[in-house]
């Protein structure tokens, strides 16, 4: 394991070495990355040794974190960065991560004044200038449409801009008023989906709060970027925009491509 080794030898912290065996192994579980050109998917194999080099890694409740692990969620947090960069990550070095969902203790006082203490069931968490907490589900206990390690550091990007609103720092030639605008209509017409009872296309956690909708669709983008440019695509573009991607090229050139070996 890249921790345990640097541990037992007391070494500093260095770029691991992976093989193309280890490559293909994890990135058979991502099949998202297939949606990225050769081009894009070395630089992102670069940067997630980067970011394996300069973050620290923990596994809670005696997980113990092995290679590949640590390959996928490196993976995973730098594709929404590959055109933006690590130092929108700068600030901490903390990636906790859990077997499976986690209990967070609550305190929370509402408008009357009045105290409620309750355990809150999680699959991860993102801290203000701390570290990102996640769950960790091997094989086929991983929880459908739901992609924990891209959700919690969108929320990261998104508190590059101060808190959790579903506004992050957008780049030079965005419109924030643009972005406003889109976002706003398409998370009250996703709420009214939500509260019809609707079967949405895409994880209903999304209408909980507006940090949450940019969370969940740039899970989408990535993972299902042809059903959220259906559904909603002005989001879809000002996604494409801010993340500097469009996966959904891709995955149409993936999807050809693999409708051609099919015998006839």
């Amino acid at each position: 394991m890249f921790e345990s080794l640097r541990r037992l030898f007391g070494l500093q912290r260095s770029r691991p070495v992976v093989d193309a065996a280890q490559w293909a192994r994890v990135e058979a579980a991502l099949p998202f990355l297939d949606f990225l050109d050769p081009g894009d998917r070395l630089r992102l194999r670069d940067m997630a040794l980067d970011f394996l080099e300069i973050k620290q890694f923990h596994g809670a409740q005696g997980l113990q974190l092995d290679d590949d692990m640590l390959l996928a969620i490196a993976l995973q947090a730098c594709l929404p960065v590959l055109n933006i960069g690590l130092e929108a990550y700068a600030g901490w070095v903390g990636v906790v991560v859990y077997p499976g969902d986690f209990i967070i203790p609550r305190r929370e006082v509402d408008e009357a004044g009045v105290l409620h203490e309750y355990d809150d069931e999680v699959l991860g968490e993102a801290w203000e200038g701390g570290p990102v907490i996640i769950a960790w589900f091997a094989g086929a206990q991983q929880p459908a449409g739901v992609n924990v390690v891209i959700h919690e550091f969108a929320h990261k990007l998104d508190m590059e801009n101060g808190g959790v609103d579903g506004l992050p720092r957008l780049h030079a030639g965005m419109s924030r008023s643009t972005w406003a605008a889109v976002f706003s209509a398409a998370y009250d017409d996703f709420c009214a989906e939500v509260d019809r009872g609707v079967e949405t296309v895409i994880d209903p956690y999304g209408a909980e709060h507006p940090g949450e909708f940019f969370a969940v669709v740039s899970e989408a983008f990535f993972e299902t970027p042809t059903v959220l440019q259906e559904r909603f695509p002005a989001v879809y573009d000002q996604l494409s925009q801010f993340y500097r991607l469009d996966p959904a090229a891709g995955q149409i050139r993936h999807q050809g491509r693999c409708n051609r070996r099919l015998p006839d």
